[in-house]
């Protein structure tokens, strides 16, 4: 399929069906606990109705076919034809993925792919399923007096529910003139005032559909005949008709068919009625009354918006960063100058070069909500295969970083959703017995804290044994007895990131593989993030992650190995001190330093990263870089400190591509080109045990 014609009219679509796509798979599952939301359904019904519209202009015909029955399944479901269950939501969320699908083939420039006609059948089924009882029918109205009724449009069919053209034309005559209501003629005043709308013309106007909506709903200036019948309650508007909105519902739009097929017709203006005023100006002052006076002054300004292309804010960013490294040049430059007004000078600088970048990253920020949308429906269905019943809690959803982030923390969080799913809340019966809820509650929170991102997903399940723990990372070879005797709690939680580690002795469709978290961790650490689990046993699990705001732009702290600069990111430095090396020890073959009565591995990076670093006896004193990785913490020995800097990081050259432990490149300062570290990749390339 080739939409090369239409490609602007194809982008708008895109933009505009994905936007609803993906709050639509959020509305759905709200659907199942709030299936008598009439708002919601309209929403979900709405949603079809726009998307089935705009592929039916780019004649995709698959998707139209398919929206088109999920639209008549929710006006059934709005209209309490079927009601919302949990086999009827299978169905409409299958129907839900198909249509993504097809979206997602759009958008790829193929063709989509028909959805399977069986669904199709099975779906279009759901609107036939049992009916609600029909409603108790309003009493039958009253014969109205002969002089007070019009006749029928010609050729109106006496029981048709269809308007046709005739009818609909006929409609135009009584309100223009050719087939007016006719008043009683009581005096002859009465007699020559038109009904409705001014005559001529075959046109409606937006006041004469005003008073056509006023006549239906009671308020407008015709009145029935003063009599008996007429003044009993039967006479009424329908009860059905809102009390003067300007929407006509479906009700209205029935009773305007009945009167133009001569089963309800107009009623003719009371006898009383002032005959002096002309009935259109009597329409219009009631169907619009004289609006309040606006206080003088300036009319508040609309909010305006730019769709802009990610491309373009990347480019921008790029730009920024050679900014950013500018200003760091010139910071340094300007302190060894010794002028005072360049120094200045360089201050302003600085401080309009952090707003600038701030301002930028702000424009490429996104609500984590993108992420946090698609776990409603992740839930929902892990927990019907895993037949438990769990509530699903978003808190921070508002919270903002950086667009790269949000697609890159996609997969992770779902690898721990469905952990706590499957392996933190246990089934209803067990709860139970367990004094809890027989529903368990998976809570999923983000908020900011300075310049990184807290993230966390809690559940009140069971808990994890270390004990447990231990067992299964040694039955599996993952670690050995002695090492596991000596892990603390905290340690053992951390045994589930291990590769190839599950606590699950068989293999199912959702868990059994010890594949994912280990997954997690990795990509956590590619992000410079931080993993952290607590869990209690008995009383539920808690991870956290913590990521920075940005990739773009890192704070690192510098030094100098050899003659070589290098940058340590700023999120894994803990602490930094001068060291008496004969103060050092050694435990199982690893040099360490005891740090408040705890033994911390010492490593010197010169060794692993300079030519001819080992050679030379190190000093017996030296700088020592407390660095954090999750739980553990290590010592690297450099041989010079410079000092905080950001940085942009820049990708690695062909040559030097893929050489371990190494995050990147950057600009320092002074202008010389400084190597990133990498250091969990560095542990784990160079480290004996890591």
């Amino acid at each position: 399929m080739s939409f090369e014609a239409d490609e602007e009219i194809l982008q708008d679509f895109l933009i505009e069906a994905g936007e609803l796509l993906e709050t639509l798979n959020e509305q759905l599952v709200q659907l199942e606990q709030r299936g008598d939301d009439r708002d919601l359904l309209n929403a979900i019904f709405r949603a079809f109705h726009t998307v089935k519209g705009g592929a039916g202009f780019l004649q995709i015909e698959p998707l139209v076919e398919c929206c088109h029955i999920a639209e008549n399944v929710f006006d059934a479901l709005r209209n309490g034809k079927i009601t919302v269950t949990a086999e009827v939501m299978d169905e409409v969320l299958q129907a839900y993925d198909v249509v993504m699908g097809m979206f997602a083939q759009v958008r790829n420039g193929e063709v989509p792919t028909a959805a399977d006609p069986e669904f199709l059948v099975r779906l279009n089924g759901l609107i036939e399923g049992p009916a609600t009882p029909p409603a108790a029918a309003p009493p039958a109205p009253e014969p109205v007096a002969p002089a007070a009724t019009v006749a029928p449009a010609a050729g109106a069919p006496a029981a048709d529910d269809e308007i046709t053209d005739e009818e609909f034309e006929a409609l135009l005559d009584q309100l223009h003139g050719p087939g007016q209501v006719k008043p009683v003629a009581s005096t002859p005043a009465a007699a020559a005032t038109p009904a409705a709308a001014p005559s001529g013309g075959d046109e409606i106007t937006d006041d004469e559909f005003d008073a056509l909506l006023d006549q239906l709903h009671g308020t407008g200036p015709v009145k029935a005949v003063e009599t008996p019948a007429a003044s009993a309650p039967a006479a009424a508007p329908p009860a059905a008709a809102g009390g003067g909105g300007d929407e006509i519902t479906d009700d209205e739009f029935e009773n305007l068919l009945d009167q133009l097929h001569g089963k309800g017709q107009f009623k003719a203006p009371d006898a009383a009625a002032p005959a002096a005023q002309p009935a259109a100006e009597s329409a219009k002052s009631v169907a619009k009354p004289a609006a309040p006076a606006k206080p003088a002054g300036k009319p508040p300004e609309q909010e305006a918006s730019v769709r802009v292309d990610t491309k373009r804010l990347d480019a921008i960013m790029n730009m920024v960063g050679e900014l950013v490294l500018v200003r760091n040049r010139l910071v340094r430059l300007g302190f060894d100058s010794g002028s005072e007004d360049i120094v200045k000078a360089v201050a302003n600088l600085d401080v309009v070069t952090a707003d600038l970048q701030m301002s930028v990253m702000k424009t490429r920020m996104q609500p984590i909500k993108k992420v946090f949308g698609r776990f409603p429906r992740v839930v929902r269905d892990l927990a019907r295969t895993l037949n438990k019943e769990i509530n699903l809690e978003m808190v921070g959803e508002e919270t903002d970083l950086d667009k790269n982030l949000v697609e890159a923390l996609a997969d992770p969080l779902v690898h721990l959703v469905r952990n706590s799913v499957d392996h933190g809340i246990e089934m209803p019966d067990a709860r139970v017995k367990a004094g809890k809820p027989r529903a368990g509650t998976v809570v999923l929170a983000a908020e900011q804290e300075g310049d990184h991102i807290l993230l966390s997903i809690s559940d009140d399940g069971g808990g994890m044994d270390p004990d447990m723990l231990r067992a299964k990372a040694v039955s599996k070879g993952v670690i050995d007895a002695d090492v596991a005797r000596r892990l603390s709690p905290r340690e053992c939680f951390n045994l589930i990131f291990a590769a190839g580690f599950s606590t699950r002795d068989e293999i199912s469709d959702v868990s059994g593989r010890g594949v994912g978290m280990d997954v997690v961790k990795t990509k956590i650490s590619q992000l410079n993030g931080i993993l952290e689990v607590d869990s209690e046993k008995g009383k539920g699990t808690r991870i956290s992650i913590k990521v920075p705001l940005t990739l773009a732009i890192m704070p690192t702290l510098m030094v100098i190995l050899g003659e070589q600069t290098f940058a340590l990111p700023l999120v894994n430095v803990n602490e930094i001190f001068n060291l008496d090396l004969t103060r050092t020890n050694v435990v199982d073959g690893q040099e360490v330093i005891i740090i408040r009565n705890k033994p911390v591995p010492l490593f010197y990076l010169s060794r692993w990263l300079v030519r001819g670093g080992g050679v030379s006896e190190p000093r017996p004193e030296t700088n020592v870089v407390i660095v954090s990785i999750g739980e553990k913490k290590v010592g690297f020995v450099v041989d010079q400190l410079i000092g905080q800097e950001e940085v942009v990081i820049k990708p690695l050259g062909a040559l030097l591509h893929g050489t371990p432990g190494m995050a990147g490149a950057t600009i320092t300062g002074d202008g010389r080109i400084a190597l990133i570290l990498d250091v969990p990749a560095m542990l784990k390339h160079y480290a004996r045990r890591f």
